[in-house]
């Protein structure tokens, strides 16, 4: 989450009579705890108190040694990702029955359509900005994007 969008929930909850707000997003949460206490000259606000926890990395990712990780940093640093330029819903495919837009391994041109983000019920087709492979795709069909979250990663030529 965004330093801006927790700056927000906090004002939020200061101008409200909220006592408490949780959000969560992305394996990440945030609750803000404000209270009023009573006070000779009416209330006395505390400052707000924020909670950030973030979800672990997975056991794969911990378990690399310090030998792997520059092979593999040398490897995804000749990928590009596409990212989402919306908030939305992710689909591989133009209707449920359809084959999707792109596999793994598939060669793909800038400009190809690779998928669609459902955004406020307007289907948005997301074109590649680079030519090359579909190295990974980040995503299941049907999942929650965030803006500027990775769909794909490209071997681009």
């Amino acid at each position: 989450m965004r330093e801006s969008y927790i700056k927000k929930l906090i004002r939020l909850v200061e101008e409200s009579d909220i006592e408490s707000l949780e959000v969560s997003s992305w394996g990440r949460r945030v609750k803000i705890v404000h209270s009023i206490n009573s006070s000779s000259n009416g209330f006395n606000r505390n400052p707000v108190a924020l909670e950030a926890i973030v979800k672990p990395l997975p056991p794969q990712a911990e378990a690399e040694t310090p030998a792997e990780q520059p092979a593999a940093a040398k490897a995804v640093s000749k990928l590009k990702a596409i990212k989402s330029p919306m908030v939305g819903t992710f689909y591989s495919s133009p209707s449920p029955d359809s084959d999707p837009y792109v596999s793994v391994n598939q060669r793909i041109n800038t400009g190809q359509v690779v998928c669609i983000v459902e955004a406020m019920k307007l289907m948005n087709e997301i074109e590649s900005e680079y030519s090359g492979r579909i190295a990974k795709i980040l995503i299941e069909n049907g999942k929650p994007v965030e803006f500027g979250q990775e769909l794909f990663l490209v071997e681009s030529d």
